[in-house]
């Protein structure tokens, strides 16, 4: 028995503006890969970014129509993998999310669609994924293969260890590595530091959105940060978007950036700490809020990088 209404709690939006748009036969495909919702794929997306970016300010001879076709493939490429990997997440928690009240009218332990589908559905996606992955340099496509065994473990993580989150980290930021080196070729210092600021990062953001479920995932047998932290969540995430500040700002060092991207960097601090001010681990509205405010504190990154080429 779920501990709260699964209507109240549901994170889909019911018949919203997007579902009415898209044909009915549509609709379970849409809510499997959470295209009502893009916060994920902007979190999956911005890490590319972070790395492609940074590596054209470490060797700038990588022309801005080159960029912007970099950047496109990279946002085609986090939806596909993005709405694959919850589709996948789906087929291997439907027993967990039937007892969980936020995930309990997902497709899948509702009955709205069949598990044959949703793998067929896995496999027209990662297709999309694929292609855009084959139109990068070779050294970026054996980079982003090795993500491969991160996405299939992942949702197996909460059944072994309280930090699935970490894991989530390792997954999430793994486009740091590629976007670096499919401007690059190859992986160097400053995406190591940008793939473990992303991977802190993460810890923060994706702790805070666990408290959403922490009563059911108690209930369920469901591990989580959330569940280890309790009441020390705000100084732990603290700890985390702390550590990936530093992080990121190493990556901008040694990629030799210029003076300005610290200033950006100081504003996506300012960024992180209201998230802090405000975070009430007892309200599941406030934590989803502060969860997709990460998209801007991407963004800042982002736009902290772009100031520091100026050189």
């Amino acid at each position: 028995m779920t501990a709260r209404d699964p209507f109240a709690a549901t994170d889909i939006r019911i018949r919203g503006a997007w579902e009415r748009a898209i044909p009915l036969w549509l609709v379970p495909y849409s809510r499997l890969a959470r295209w009502d919702r893009p916060i994920g794929a902007w979190l999956l997306l911005l890490p590319c970014w972070w790395g492609a970016a940074l590596a054209v300010a470490a060797a700038p001879a990588f022309s801005a129509l080159d960029m912007l076709v970099l950047f496109a493939l990279f946002a085609v490429g986090a939806i596909a993998m993005r709405g694959a990997g919850c589709t996948y997440n789906d087929i291997v928690d439907r027993d967990f999310d039937a007892r969980v009240s936020r995930t309990a009218i997902r497709p899948l332990p509702a009955g709205h669609i069949t598990v044959f589908c949703a793998w067929a559905f896995i496999a027209a996606q990662g297709a999309v994924g694929l292609a855009v992955l084959l139109a990068l340099e070779p050294g970026a496509i054996l980079v982003g293969l090795g993500s491969i065994p991160l996405v299939l473990a992942y949702p197996f993580m909460k059944r072994l260890s309280h930090w699935p989150q970490a894991w989530l980290g390792l997954t999430f930021n793994w486009g740091a590595l590629v976007g670096w080196a499919a401007v690059q070729g190859e992986i160097s210092g400053p995406a190591y530091a940008l793939y473990a600021a992303g991977i802190a990062w993460t810890l923060g953001y994706d702790t805070v959105y666990a408290h959403q479920d922490k009563e059911d995932d108690a209930l369920a047998g469901v591990k989580s940060t959330a569940l280890l932290f309790g009441a020390q969540t705000r100084p732990w995430v603290t700890s985390f978007y702390a550590a990936a500040l530093a992080l990121l700002a190493l990556a901008g060092w040694l990629a030799g950036l210029a003076w300005l991207f610290f200033l950006g960097l100081a504003v996506t601090a300012a960024q992180c700490a209201w998230q802090v001010r405000h975070l009430d681990i007892d309200d599941p509205d406030r934590c989803l809020a502060i969860f997709k405010s990460n998209r801007l504190a991407g963004l800042l990154v982002l736009a902290a990088i772009a100031l520091g080429m100026s050189h």
